[in-house]
């Protein structure tokens, strides 16, 4: 899986990157024909939840697109990679795992 990150309108921490990396890892464990992930940071408009995350997962046919904001970018990319957790696993059940 080859992985980009790019954070919009702000100078990310290295930190945060390799915490962003790290976290998209964790896709892998649920479908390996993953070609590409794309991480993007930027800051929102909402007062309560200033950070938006936003990942698009390209697994084969399809784009995965997720976008979640909450009151940090760590609690944003957690919430992002749980959907994409649950948005991979409904593709998969669609066009793998019938018989």
């Amino acid at each position: 899986m080859k992985t980009t990150f790019t954070a919009r309108h702000f100078k990310s921490s290295t930190d945060l990157k390799e915490y962003s990396l790290d976290s998209v890892e964790k896709l892998e464990q649920f479908f390996d024909k993953i070609i590409v992930c794309d991480i993007v940071l930027s800051p929102g408009q909402d007062d309560e939840n200033p950070c938006i995350a936003e990942l698009n997962v390209k697994v084969p046919k399809k784009l995965i697109n997720v976008s979640e904001e909450a009151p940090s970018y760590e609690q944003a990319i957690g919430n992002a990679v749980d959907t994409a957790i649950r948005r991979i696993r409904k593709y998969k059940t669609k066009h793998f795992e019938h018989n």
